[in-house]
């Protein structure tokens, strides 16, 4: 048996070295909660970087407990058809279950990781830790989400499980590391003395300690900043807009999210990108562009000039607060959204330094479109024909300096493995190079 989770990540450590070739960058992954200790014990013994691996069950409706599938970071998606058909769930059903869960995936990523981006699995060796497997669901997904995100090896390392689990994920992990395969598990919990729970406060506070430690080796090492993280009520003129500001001390300048149609200071992709933007460093302001009476009619949701109206005096409140004298502003626009933020980029006076449009509607700024000042980058999938095109035409009446880049297979939504990701690393990339040095 193991004493707890310290004694089952330090026993699990040494296993793992003969595993882990020397000239293999290794990143860590714990599955929240009780995964992240023994991950931690993991990490330090190797050396290693620790990120944690969010999924969510998606459960039955009507029998939450019955899992039809699962969902994580990356759009990764695993669904089991056999128990949709037995349970005769219809595809608004299980969409519904899914848009929801997706949510609470970034929801909880943020969470944990605080302002921190997700640590780059891209060519290295993703070792998924969890504190021990049953069914084997979450670990399945977990290690299809590490591939998926570029991990180039993928290990399974976990202190117990049942024969029949550990062999069956070897279809998912190129390798798999257990402990103690007992005939009978009965439960994981049963293999520990102290199996008492993980909170999310401990786990939070785990990959802050990890943080530190990586930074103090490579000599990067800084307090983790307190920052501005605060509910705000926007002064938009004769309204007053909700909106959620987050600003890292230091800050080298702030962006503006402008959802689309439909969506709104909630959207779980700009959440996820403005978590990557703050983990780089930058500010970030996502409000509603429309009181509710407002959005109702379908009429001010497409009417460009409005929106990009508001955000001109979204804007120019930015400016008036004292925190922000100086700080250059961006654009981060989505759908319809993106053609707000290029009317209002090509404002006389509204100064903005670089604007991003995600699956944009630029056409619909038209007009404007060739007296924009501020450097334009256009993302879009590689399976948005028709956006694709309009972008396309878009991009040859910009003046200013301009960049289409497209996501190889992306849809519209970016739903694809590893293609929010990629609109993150974009994005992030756009504003930090047009920002210029923090002052």
């Amino acid at each position: 048996m193991f004493a707890d989770r310290q004694d089952a990540g330090l026993r699990l450590a040494e296993r793992l070295r003969g595993s882990v070739g020397a000239d293999e960058e290794v990143v860590v992954l714990g599955l929240p909660r009780g995964g992240v200790p023994v991950a931690f014990e993991v990490a330090q013994a190797l050396d290693a970087p620790l990120d944690v691996i969010v999924v969510r069950k998606l459960g039955v409706p009507f029998q939450p407990e019955l899992g039809f599938g699962a969902v994580g970071e990356g759009g990764v998606r695993v669904i089991n058809h056999d128990i949709v058909l037995l349970t005769e769930l219809t595809y608004a059903e299980t969409a519904e279950v899914e848009e929801y869960e997706r949510a609470e995936v970034l929801r909880r990523a943020r969470q944990l990781r605080g302002d921190r981006a997700p640590v780059d699995l891209t060519g290295r060796t993703a070792i998924v830790v969890d504190d021990g497997v049953a069914t084997g669901g979450t670990a399945r997904v977990a290690c299809q989400v590490a591939r998926a995100r570029g991990a180039s090896r993928v290990v399974l390392a976990v202190p117990v499980g049942s024969p029949e689990t550990i062999a069956s994920l070897r279809e998912v992990a190129d390798e798999v590391v257990c402990l103690r395969t007992p005939e009978r598990l009965l439960a994981v919990g049963v293999w520990y003395i102290n199996f008492s729970q993980t909170t999310d406060e401990q786990v939070a506070e785990l990959l802050r300690r990890a943080a530190r430690a990586a930074g103090e080796r490579d000599g990067s090492a800084t307090s983790d900043p307190p920052g501005r993280e605060e509910e705000v009520l926007v002064d938009a003129g004769q309204v007053g807009l909700p909106g959620q500001l987050v600003v890292p001390d230091g800050a080298g300048g702030v962006v503006v999210f402008v959802h689309g149609s439909g969506s709104s200071r909630h959207s779980p992709r700009n959440r996820y990108v403005a978590g990557v933007l703050n983990g780089a460093g930058l500010g970030t302001l996502l409000f509603d562009l429309l009181t509710l009476d407002e959005g109702a009619d379908r009429g001010n949701v497409f009417d460009i000039g409005l929106l990009a109206e508001r955000l001109v005096r979204v804007t120019g409140w930015l400016g008036d607060q004292p925190w922000a004298a100086g700080l250059p502003v961006g654009y981060f626009g989505a759908s319809t959204g993106a053609a707000a933020a290029l009317w209002a980029a090509a404002e006389p006076g509204c100064e903005v330094a670089a604007v991003v449009s995600r699956g944009g509607r630029p056409d619909l700024a038209g007009p404007r479109l060739p007296e924009v000042r501020a450097a334009t980058l256009l993302i879009v999938g590689g399976a948005d024909g028709v956006v694709l095109d309009l972008n396309r035409a878009a991009q040859e009446r910009l003046r200013c300096e301009s960049l289409l880049q497209v996501v190889p297979g992306a849809t519209h939504l970016f739903e694809e493995p590893g293609a929010l990701e990629n609109v993150a690393a974009l994005a992030r990339d756009w504003f930090t190079g047009h920002f210029g040095p923090p002052a």
